[in-house]
């Protein structure tokens, strides 16, 4: 059985030594199914540091309570970023939205260009990435540098799908309302679909299907590369 207490010690521990240094810190989330784990965690051990949701404005219905209810029952500080385009500018030459002709760019405008003014002011980007979600997380580090000089820290790097399910029975943790329908990793409405199956936390399938494209951007742009 998973000691899932030492765990939450380990994190602790990286935390403080974060804080000795005077590192200011924040999370990410995408309330998605398994969110939950890495924010109750983070609530065990800290409720102020802040967690930032990247609000498009294209999320399911679905994930906006789900967001609500987390954040009310862990007491979290969650704060919502938004794009600095408007949904009705984000079109190509055509008219077209952009997640339909230039998905690439769509979650830049979404996603990625709302985080940077954070990582400019704090030093730490806490976030939940594991190896076992696609072949470019498998080769990250616990620790890493990241753009404006901050530091990435995965503290669920090496957690696999079996922990995530058992941290999340043991202690009870709501579901996404949507998890039980087979949407199994769920990011923005138009580009997330469901999978068949049971449920796995590792199943990343329904993201951008048919399109060649695996990654948002903020966890392969917004690392410091060599």
């Amino acid at each position: 059985m998973i000691d899932f207490a030492k765990e939450i010690d380990r994190i602790a521990r990286q935390i403080e030594a974060f804080r000795q240094d005077c590192k200011s810190l924040f999370v990410s989330s995408s309330f998605q199914p398994q969110s939950a784990t890495l924010l109750h965690i983070i609530s065990q051990i800290d409720k102020n540091i802040p967690v930032y949701f990247l609000n498009t404005g294209y999320h399911f219905p679905e994930t906006l309570a789900y967001k609500t209810q987390l954040a009310d029952l862990f007491q979290l500080n969650v704060i919502d970023l938004h794009p600095l385009i408007a949904k009705s500018q984000q079109t190509d030459e055509y008219g077209n939205l952009l997640y339909t002709s230039d998905p690439d760019y769509c979650c830049h405008l979404n996603k990625v260009q709302p985080l940077e003014p954070v990582l400019q002011e704090k030093d730490v980007w806490i976030n939940g990435i594991r190896k076992g979600q696609s072949q470019q997380r498998a080769s990250m580090q616990e620790i890493e540098k990241a753009q404006f000089d901050v530091l990435r820290y995965h503290p669920l790097l090496e957690w696999d799908a079996r922990m995530v399910h058992g941290y999340i029975a043991q202690n009870k943790l709501p579901h996404h309302p949507l998890l039980q329908k087979g949407y199994m990793s769920i990011g923005c409405q138009p580009c997330t679909r469901r999978v068949s199956g049971t449920v796995d936390f590792d199943n990343r399938e329904g993201r951008w299907a048919g399109k060649q494209k695996t990654e948002c951007g903020l966890h392969t742009n917004l690392i410091k590369k060599d």
